[in-house]
């Protein structure tokens, strides 16, 4: 009886020491030993989509450690380790995966927590566009560069490039508006190509414009003028062209049509009533007198050879007579008076 008391007060006391001996050991862990975990990645800017890895390390190397991963309070995955990081491997699709996260280390009965770690979503750069003003002198070119990305989360930085050279410093845009930039140049012998760089907080991602290039200009030529001037040529080249179709063409048409709608028959006609009337009136004149043109005339000639030859001269009579059947079908028109010619 007193043997087993013995023992039980024994195994009591053993106890109690060894208890008191874990925790006295996690208090020292947790002071000298055993810090906080430290949770981090390569980059805290993300983009939708994205796939990331959280690396969850300790100062104590010769522990053997038990890292866990959490998301708000929802656990995401346990690893085991020894002086190496733990990694976990995420996916970045949603708004509310941007974070909070924790990590947790534990040895036996002693854990510890990290620090909060949170990702920054943004939405990356579209590319920008550049436009080009140039003002032209007879020495110099003053231009003025316009960069503008529509899509992306602000601020963006722009950077504008001259043959592959950067030739502006990065300029901040918090607001949706162009990025500016100007310079003057002599005249080049060669032409110029420039380009403009949009870029906001995530890494290792730019967009680029597409490049436009600037003719060389010689003497006082200015090709570059000429360039910008064709676009206003040949609108109003289209505009004359308007001007024809529209009311030049109408009115030639409408002159054309009146031309061919005046009839042609009745002055026609009143023109041979005319002549054969004269003719007429003329023989009623010459009937009174005698014969004597009705005779034939005989004269001579000489020709190259010096040879005599006769010419003979008759006097036409003319006599007014009725149209013959043959005349009188379609091709007869009215008005017409018809003579007979005797010789």
């Amino acid at each position: 009886m007193w043997s087993h008391l013995n023992r039980l007060l024994f195994w009591s006391m053993f106890s109690s020491v060894t208890c008191r001996k874990a925790v006295l050991d996690c208090e020292a862990m947790k002071t000298n030993e055993f810090p906080s975990p430290c949770l981090d990645s390569k980059t805290n800017v993300v983009m939708k989509g994205q796939n990331v890895s959280m690396f969850c390390s300790h100062k104590n190397q010769s522990l053997q450690i038990t890292y866990s991963l959490f998301r708000h309070k929802t656990h995401l995955g346990t690893q085991d380790g020894k002086g190496e990081p733990a990694i976990f491997n995420l996916s970045i699709t949603e708004a509310h995966e941007s974070g909070p996260y924790k990590c947790k280390a534990q040895v036996t009965s002693c854990s510890k927590y990290s620090r909060d770690f949170s990702f920054t979503i943004v939405d990356p750069v579209t590319a920008p566009v550049l436009n080009i003003m140039v003002i032209q002198t007879e020495t110099d070119r003053h231009i003025t560069l316009h960069c503008l990305s529509v899509n992306g989360s602000l601020p963006i930085n722009y950077t504008f490039f001259e043959n592959h050279v950067a030739i502006s410093p990065a300029i901040s845009k918090y607001d949706r508006e162009p990025a500016e930039f100007n310079l003057t140049k002599k005249n080049p012998g060669e032409e110029e190509e420039y380009k403009c760089e949009a870029k906001n907080r995530l890494p290792n991602y730019a967009t680029y414009s597409q490049p436009v290039t600037m003719p060389s200009t010689g003497g006082d030529s200015c090709p570059f003028c000429l360039k910008l001037l064709l676009p206003g040529l040949l609108l109003l080249l289209v505009v004359i062209i308007l001007i024809l179709a529209f009311w030049v063409l109408p009115k030639y048409k409408t002159r054309k049509a009146m031309r061919n709608n005046v009839p042609r028959d009745r002055g026609d006609t009143a023109m041979e009533v005319g002549i054969y009337a004269n003719i007429l009136e003329k023989q009623a004149k010459e009937a009174s007198v005698p014969e004597v043109g009705s005779r034939p005339c005989v004269s001579t000639a000489q020709d190259e050879g010096k040879h005599s030859q006769e010419l003979q001269y008759a006097t036409p009579v003319f006599q007014e007579v009725p149209p013959r059947e043959q005349e009188a079908c379609d091709s007869y028109k009215s008005g017409y008076v018809y003579s007979e010619l005797n010789f």
